[in-house]
């Protein structure tokens, strides 16, 4: 495997979100690098590896789809672009989440690409584990963090990644996504009050 392309992404990453906190309020880098992690147990592909450590660059930081164009090539950013969302800076987040995600959601039921899923896998996942882990610390108010505070539609979202990645079922990382999921929404609709 090339990994110059991997090595230019990661450093193009570290600089573009180094001064960035995830909603837990730990450092943003480690979030895209654990996703190239997790798709790194499903391809050696230089450039999907890229991809995954590059994916939310340009939805949260100032850098363009034509930047990544011209550093890392068309695959790369067809790639990551499929990767962000339209953040719709003109409504307040929770306003429009539904619609941000449905449409995000719709792109990946139309794709046929398997990298694509693959980017999804890496990065949903990385999301549930914290989740996961947040929840069972925490309880329901680990909901509070999110623009939507609503936990079904959480159920909903990563529910329907679940359905729409199941052709990389064969991918350790994709039962342990079903597995998370499964654990956390079970015990949130049986009302656990140990968790409420």
């Amino acid at each position: 495997m090339d990994n110059q392309i991997l090595n230019r992404a990661i450093c193009f990453a570290v600089e573009a979100h180094k001064n960035q906190k995830r909603k837990d309020g730990g450092p943003f880098i480690l979030h895209p690098m654990e996703d190239a992690a997790i798709v790194g147990t499903m391809t050696k592909d230089p450039e999907i590896l890229a991809a995954a450590v590059l994916h939310d660059t340009v939805e949260d930081t100032d850098v363009t789809i034509g930047e990544i164009r011209e550093h890392f090539g068309d695959r790369v950013a067809e790639l990551v672009a499929h990767e962000t969302e339209n953040k719709r800076r003109e409504l307040p987040p929770g306003a429009s989440w539904r619609i941000r995600k449905e449409e995000s959601l719709k792109a990946l039921a139309d794709s046929d690409d398997v990298a694509v899923k693959m980017l999804w896998l890496g990065d949903k996942l990385s999301n549930i584990r914290a989740l996961h882990r947040h929840y069972f610390s925490e309880g329901m108010k680990v909901f509070r963090m999110f623009n939507n505070q609503d936990f079904r539609a959480h159920e909903w979202y990563y529910g329907t990644i679940l359905e729409l990645t199941k052709e990389l079922s064969d991918f350790p990382v994709y039962r342990e996504y079903a597995k998370l999921y499964n654990e956390i929404f079970d015990d949130v609709n049986k009302g656990d009050s140990h968790h409420v």
